[in-house]
């Protein structure tokens, strides 16, 4: 039997602001996306359980591109497995525009391609159903 959960995607969009940066060519922590992920891992849960959840742990995080202060994130959970309390999810955070400083100090794109900055495996953990 299927689960009707299986396969839900939640998707949110970003503005990175310039007082995010905190490194050099205004480079943003990685924690910045996980942050992100949590906000994304919350409507997850509101959608599937009718409770914001509680977020337990990650299994696995992998940061695979720079993330940027003038940057547009989108990102993404899906539901990928449905335990008892538990819900497994599979996040990605990808870069689709990005602020352009050498053309101009407000100059920004939108990226032909996304680039695909972090991704994580997640649990989150939801009341008993009543």
């Amino acid at each position: 039997m299927s689960d009707a959960r299986l396969g839900l995607t939640v998707t949110h969009r970003r503005y990175v602001p310039y007082a995010h940066a905190h490194y050099a060519g205004n480079l943003v922590d990685g924690a910045y996306a996980l942050g992100l992920f949590g906000d994304v891992a919350t409507e997850v849960c509101i959608r599937t359980d009718g409770d914001e959840g509680l977020f337990a742990s990650y299994s696995d995080v992998q940061f695979r591109a720079p993330m940027k202060a003038g940057d547009v994130l989108e990102v993404t959970a899906t539901v990928t497995r449905v335990g008892t309390r538990s819900r497994t999810l599979d996040f990605e955070a990808r870069v689709v525009c990005r602020g352009r400083p050498d053309k101009g100090e407000s100059a920004a794109e939108v990226l032909d391609e996304p680039v695909v900055a972090v991704t994580a495996t997640g649990t989150v953990v939801v009341p008993p159903a009543a």
